[in-house]
């Protein structure tokens, strides 16, 4: 059954107005692809909180990015290379083991600069 606005889950009640009603969104899309009702409440509220107030409960991120003609891996505001490659195929492999055994988030770039996709949320 999808909730709205007005009917949600009492573990939502008390989030922020924004949270809350990104949560509702993110849930019935997780409902939409068969999650049990628990599990998307879960997923939900956290990416909820990450979309509206930039958090991710105090998981890591790290980023791929290009720099000049390489590719680069790095703890996202720090200017430390952990990893390079010449290819971005070669990097995401180990960034993704990286990131995995961390419990982090990665967010990947195109090779002009701009955001592809994240990963890990």
């Amino acid at each position: 059954m999808p909730w709205s606005k007005q009917d949600y889950p009492a573990s939502l009640k008390n989030l922020n107005p924004k949270v809350r009603d990104k949560a509702i969104e993110i849930a019935n899309a997780l409902l939409r692809e068969n999650y049990e009702e628990d599990r998307a409440i879960s997923i939900a509220t956290a990416q909820a909180h990450e979309y509206v107030e930039g958090r991710s409960e105090g998981r890591p991120h790290y980023e791929v990015k290009p720099r000049e003609d390489e590719w680069i891996f790095r703890k996202s505001g720090s200017d430390h290379v952990m990893f390079k490659e010449d290819t971005k195929s070669a990097l995401l492999d180990k960034a993704k083991k990286y990131v995995t055994e961390h419990e982090g988030i990665l967010s990947i770039y195109h090779a002009d600069g701009s955001h592809d996709k994240t990963l890990y949320e």
